[in-house]
């Protein structure tokens, strides 16, 4: 234990939640980070979108999904995290968002999209097409999308192909 600190915090203004690990996973998450990331295929005219979701509380790849920057990609992904249970939904205020999740559920910001902004960043510093200046790039997208995937499921799902 850190003597220090508890010699500085003030009891009275601390709250603690004890929750038991096997109650979060009945109630779902809690709260989710959605974002999408642009990439191209062949040229830069030819835009390709990353969509994921993230658990706010321990960062892990809920789901993800790629196509263009619409609806209907937007309600694809929507629809991989039905079965998550999410209470909350924290996101940039693309008008996707806006249009198909429930204001009450819906939070937006920068200030709580942090986490999948770093993840961002992460994925362009290790994928080399995923940088914007590159010449490394997808030729099909099918290979940009197999690339992505493949990485975002050896590393963040632990599956080994």
């Amino acid at each position: 234990m850190n003597q220090r600190l508890l010699e500085w915090l003030k009891p009275e203004r601390i709250e603690v939640d004890i929750v038991r690990v096997d109650e979060l996973e009945e109630t779902g998450v809690q709260e989710s980070e959605l974002d999408e990331m642009w990439s191209y295929v062949g040229k830069k005219t030819n835009p390709r979108w990353l969509w994921h979701a993230i658990d706010r509380l321990t960062g892990q790849v809920l789901a993800y999904a790629f196509g263009r920057r619409k609806d209907e990609v937007f309600l694809k992904l929507k629809k991989l995290l039905e079965s998550f249970g999410i209470k909350r939904y924290c996101t940039d205020g693309w008008g996707a968002c806006e249009r198909h999740l429930p204001v009450e559920l819906h939070e937006i910001g920068k200030r709580k999209t942090q986490r999948i902004e770093r993840k961002h960043l992460k994925l362009r510093t290790r994928i080399k097409r995923l940088t914007r200046k590159t010449i490394c790039f997808s030729k099909t997208e099918e290979m940009h999308d197999l690339v992505i995937g493949l990485f975002i499921n050896r590393y963040e799902f632990g599956v080994r192909i």
